[in-house]
């Protein structure tokens, strides 16, 4: 409801206090920056004052000296207005960056605690465009749009009461046409509001787009697949949508600017008019009709800039209610009030009547950014009903076909995902009752595709252990028999592996995230497919090398190659979502059921088990 009414031009409820909320931290310098503004705005009558007095005191008496004496307090007055901007302003962008610094802390820190179904949903474009954009928008409120609105406000009102002090006739006749200059900022407000919320999201759209097709992945299935001119096709079309929202938005804050100036216009030429009559008759002084005419300038820019304003507050108002969706997005996996940290003798792992399906939660969901499932996709079970113990120190393999639910097992253990029902526990204890962060301690993880930064290959390995020394990484290296790679590099462990680790050879990037697991030294390790990239000779050396690394460790060995999990204490078959067979290697190959078959389809003649396949020793 709340996103309906937002896309009608409505304001979410409790904005303006949240935006206090975020301004709070820096009440002082916000005294000192009103103060300033203030001040500022007070001296923007005095040059038409001391203008009055030129022209009745000197000039029109011929005074040189009075004249000199009176353009003298012009530049000193000249002097302190630019001290006081200078100051004001600079106030100004301490203010506005703080915030911003604030804002992309937030909404960074929030995200990364949003669950693993929140960035499988939302595109990351859009994702980085509210941490981007938006937040360049809600600065935008501080720096500039804040003290041009009460610079603005106060210069309205000291003029006013100037005016009326020299002439209140000429002032009466001036503010007639003052409401006529609010009237346009009224009627358009509502289109302006809905017109930046279009502007930002096509922007978010665009930004979205370009991100998936300048990664390495994206730029690749392009070329693969001969679609440059399709994606130039699709870009465009994005581009025209995000610059048709720009025109009709600088065109309708153009007609509203242009209305105003033109009703300011015609206020000066009324003021024109009865002064220079009142003038003729001696009612006011040449010098006061200099004053009045100079002050008119000062009090329709003003009421134009506020027209203006609106317009920007509106904008940055905006913004705040989009970086505001995201700061209350609740993510479906948090720690208890009553958490506990994983003790460190907890390391045999318990499935109990696990059921899982991917669902979102209405209080994770972006109605604005997700690009949800289909529904029959989101209800089918993954899951069900399983069982199973792994005993501490003991290596279990979870084999089965593709889409049998292996990864999810992973994942669940991980405390990516929790169940719809059952429970998974490590040592005695639910992973719902213990922090995330000492789950995530106590776990290490291959998965089939390792992901590296676009960063040093230092960086990437001691992502795991920040404080690791070089000396750690060539041990870990030289452990998953992955050194002699490094050594080749042009830079060794400073070398940059490009985004996604794309500098590396599939085999590489794997025996380089096996080392970073190693680095970890973790009490419980997972296995999602590590090998799946590896040649048959890689594979055997990383196997021996896992031997060595799994040894007293709790194991989980999701494969699909069956030549990784032979030496596997037990072995796991699913099969659409349940267990369908438990056992050895041996045991189930005698079985002769869906893992027996398994094996023969992938190695023919060796399925009696005498072949050279190589399995993880416990």
């Amino acid at each position: 409801m709340e996103d309906r009414q937002q896309g009608q031009g409505g304001r979410a409820p409790g904005t303006w206090r949240r935006i206090a909320e975020i301004a709070a931290p820096f009440r002082s310098r916000l005294i000192g920056f009103f103060f300033l503004v203030l001040l500022e705005s007070a001296l923007i009558v005095l040059p038409a004052l001391i203008t009055q007095r030129i022209v009745d005191e000197g000039v029109l008496r011929q005074d040189k000296e009075r004249i000199i004496e009176l353009v003298v307090q012009l530049v000193a007055l000249a002097t302190v207005t630019a001290v006081v901007t200078f100051f004001e302003r600079r106030l100004a962008v301490c203010i506005g960056e703080g915030m911003t610094l604030t804002l992309r802390q937030r909404a960074f820190s929030h995200v990364q605690r949003m669950p693993v179904s929140f960035f499988t949903r939302v595109p990351t474009g859009s994702l980085v465009a509210r941490l981007d954009s938006d937040v360049l928008g809600a600065k935008r409120a501080f720096t500039t749009t804040a003290s041009t609105l009460l610079s603005n406000l106060v210069a309205l009102v000291a003029v006013a009461v100037t005016m009326v002090f020299l002439s209140w006739q000429i002032t009466l006749l001036a503010c007639i046409l003052v409401p006529a200059c609010l009237l346009p900022a009224r009627v358009l407000n509502r289109r302006m509001r809905k017109l930046n919320r279009r502007q930002l999201t096509d922007n978010a759209a665009l930004v979205s787009f370009t991100t998936e097709r300048f990664s390495s992945q994206g730029a690749v299935l392009a070329k693969l697949y001969g679609r440059p001119e399709a994606e130039i096709q699709r870009f465009e079309r994005c581009g025209r949508r995000l610059r048709d929202a720009g025109i009709r938005l600088t065109v309708t804050n153009a007609v509203l600017a242009l209305t105003v100036s033109w009703l300011a216009a015609m206020g000066t030429v009324a003021v024109y008019l009865a002064g220079g009559l009142l003038a003729v008759d001696g009612g006011i002084t040449v010098g006061t009709l200099m004053a009045m005419v100079t002050l008119m300038a000062r009090l329709y820019g003003p009421i134009t800039s506020l027209s203006q304003t609106r317009a920007d507050v509106t904008a940055a108002v905006v913004s705040f209610e989009r970086i505001f969706e995201v700061l209350d997005l609740a993510p479906d996996i948090q720690d208890s009030p009553t958490a506990i940290e994983l003790p460190p003798e907890s390391t045999s792992i318990t499935f109990e009547n696990v059921c899982f399906r991917h669902q979102a939660s209405p209080g994770s969901s972006l109605g604005t950014l997700d690009k949800e499932a289909p529904v029959d996709a989101e209800e089918r079970d993954i899951l069900q009903s399983v069982d199973l113990h792994v005993e501490a120190g003991r290596t279990l393999a979870v084999v089965g076909p593709s889409g049998a639910g292996k990864s999810t097992l992973v994942n669940l253990v991980c405390r990516l995902y929790d169940p719809v029902s059952g429970t998974v526990r490590i040592g005695r204890h639910d992973l719902r009752t213990v922090t995330q962060e000492s789950i995530r301690d106590a776990i290490g993880v291959v998965a089939q595709d390792s992901h590296f930064f676009h960063d040093t290959l230092r960086a990437n390995l001691t992502y795991a252990l920040p404080d690791a020394t070089d000396e750690a990484c060539e041990c870990a290296c030289r452990a998953a028999m992955v050194w002699d790679t490094v050594q080749r590099l042009p830079e060794g462990l400073d070398t940059v592996v490009g985004e996604g680790g794309h500098h590396l050879s599939g085999g590489e990037r794997q025996r380089l995230a096996i080392a970073r697991l190693l680095l970890k030294d973790p009490r419980i390790v997972v296995l999602d497919e590590a090998t799946a990239h590896l040649d048959s000779q890689s594979e055997e050396r990383v196997q021996q090398a896992l031997a060595r690394a799994l040894h007293g460790r709790t194991a989980l060995i999701v494969a699909h190659r069956l030549s990784t999990v032979r030496g596997a204490d037990r072995i796991l078959v699913l099969r659409d979502g349940g267990v369908a067979e438990s056992g050895s290697h041996e045991e189930l190959l005698a079985a002769n059921g869906l893992y027996a078959s398994l094996y023969r389809t992938q190695f023919g003649d060796m399925a009696t088990g005498t072949g050279r396949a190589v399995g993880v020793t416990a």
